[in-house]
């Protein structure tokens, strides 16, 4: 898995945009702001709906801080278009389908059982990741803590457990 200081890969492919159509996605067109991308295993399952729905919800949130937000699986842009039509609902942000593994394999999430682990990279303005995690199939992620984590790296300074903007940074000695 790719971590802190490498440069995340190029990635040219498809998503299902906000308002519903297909689009396609090109990271070269994130360059110069943030970016937020976060990897569920597959679409119509139990544990994703949630936090795709969490994330949905401070979407705004990640907008102001001058932050996209992606979101990626290896299901298709039309296996995305049925679940938002068929229970998921209307998703604030692009979700990517990385049906021939591209952009999973290059981040070094893919998982043996051939779909990307739960996983999350916070990518500066230069391309280089700040920040990656993953956490096994059965187990969340807290959207709140990602904006939070992102919120952090942005300000450059040192900042303490549970920092939150506006909160004094931490003084190097």
């Amino acid at each position: 898995m790719l971590g802190p200081g490498d440069r995340a890969p190029f990635f040219k492919g498809q998503a299902l945009m906000p308002d519903g159509k297909f689009g396609d996605i090109d990271f070269s067109q994130y360059r110069g702001r943030w970016m937020t991308l976060f990897f569920w295993p597959m679409d119509f399952t139990f544990v994703c709906p949630t936090e795709i729905r969490g994330f949905n919800e401070v979407a705004g949130d990640f907008e102001k801080a001058g932050c996209a937000l992606l979101g990626a699986s290896v299901d298709s842009v039309y296996v995305h278009r049925a679940w938002v039509d068929h229970g998921l609902g209307k998703v604030r942000f692009p979700l990517i389908g990385d049906i021939n593994k591209e952009l999973a394999s290059g981040l070094g999430v893919l998982g043996p059982q051939g779909v990307a682990l739960r996983a999350t990279f916070i990518i500066n303005p230069e391309g280089v990741i700040e920040s990656s995690f993953a956490n096994a199939l059965n187990v969340g992620r807290n959207p709140h803590e990602t904006l939070r984590l992102t919120r952090a790296f942005q300000t450059g300074e040192l900042t303490a457990c549970e920092w939150q903007p506006g909160q004094q940074f931490v003084k190097a000695a």
